[in-house]
């Protein structure tokens, strides 16, 4: 069986080398959609707390939650760099609480101090899929990604996972490395 979450993101980005409208910078509000499987958990009834999925992916996600999404070999990316450099905003400010961990992946690499995240290839939502997979295909038995932005939407499924999750009988959260539940204390039997 399946739970199913949605996010909301507010990014701005381009289509560096795009003719089109899309080459210029412009935003979106995205709507991702994740969909994770396994059995059913007796303690809890359910497959994974819709809450827990969402918390679990946020802690990455929120580094596209209004940020600057561009291509590395986009001209406009040292230009960004060296404005925030000037206003002494390139490695944070005080006011800039809501990011996640910084994160290097083949696909991109976030930067949330200064609100950004380099691709390497054209953020679209084929592209937008393919890092959000890479980056929580380890923390979640993710079966499905739908990602709408605009007029575009793709989507892509992933083969039912081979593994369960060790969750809490009690919560239904994901199990720590010594079986021990991180939200409420519980310990597996």
């Amino acid at each position: 069986m399946r739970s199913i979450t949605h996010f909301d993101l507010q990014y701005a980005h381009r289509f560096y080398n795009f003719k089109g409208e899309a080459q210029y910078l412009h935003g979106h509000t995205g709507k991702l959609t994740i969909e994770v499987e396994d059995t059913i958990n007796p303690g809890v009834n359910m497959v994974f707390p819709c809450n827990e999925i969402k918390k679990t992916a946020w802690h990455i996600l929120q580094n596209f939650d209004h940020a600057l999404v561009l291509r590395h070999d986009d001209p406009l990316l040292p230009a960004i760099l060296a404005v925030y450099e000037k206003q002494s905003i390139r490695n944070g400010a005080p006011t800039n609480t809501m990011k996640g961990p910084a994160f290097k992946t083949d696909l991109a690499t976030a930067y949330p101090d200064c609100r950004l995240v380099v691709t390497k290839e054209t953020m679209t939502v084929e592209g937008m899929i393919k890092i959000v997979h890479e980056l929580l295909r380890d923390k979640l038995n993710i079966v499905k990604l739908t990602f709408v932005s605009g007029d575009n939407t793709a989507s892509c499924c992933y083969p039912s996972p081979e593994r369960s999750i060790e969750r809490c009988p009690c919560c239904g959260i994901a199990l720590n490395s010594a079986g021990i539940c991180p939200k409420c204390g519980c310990r597996k039997e």
